[in-house]
């Protein structure tokens, strides 16, 4: 696995924090994008904030919209909870979703929860990838 493609909606909240991960996780042995269906105009405050406790900035990440171009390169491509609400067209292409609580407009507590759960599958996600 070279290319991790995650996508969500808005691609301000569980595609961002996937991304940061795993990227931060991979050590530079693969590579994440990140990108929503229908992109909100800034990554939320909030998931700014609750990767910023784990040492993790993003605060200079713009949502990206997914293209045909992202789910060419990638090899694998990670949903977040976008083929629950029927507008992900990354589904023709074989994925997996995580079925992710959207994190948009929750109390902080529960933004460091969803945190937490992508952390822990990100780490998944590279384990099972290892040769």
């Amino acid at each position: 696995m070279r290319t991790v493609l995650f996508v969500c909606i808005g691609n301000a909240g569980r595609s961002q924090m996937a991304e940061a991960f795993f990227n931060h996780l991979a050590d530079g042995k693969a590579k994440a994008i990140s990108a929503g269906t229908k992109p909100a105009s800034a990554v939320d405050p909030q998931t700014i904030e609750v990767m910023r406790e784990v040492g993790i900035d993003i605060s200079g990440n713009k949502p990206k919209a997914l293209t045909m171009e992202m789910l060419e390169q990638a090899d694998r491509v990670v949903t977040m909870g976008c083929g629950v609400e029927g507008v992900c067209p990354a589904s023709f292409v074989e994925t997996e979703d995580w079925q992710m609580e959207d994190p948009k407009g929750k109390p902080i507590e529960d933004v460091r929860r969803i945190r937490d759960e992508i952390r822990a599958r990100v780490l998944r996600l590279l384990e099972k990838s290892k040769p």
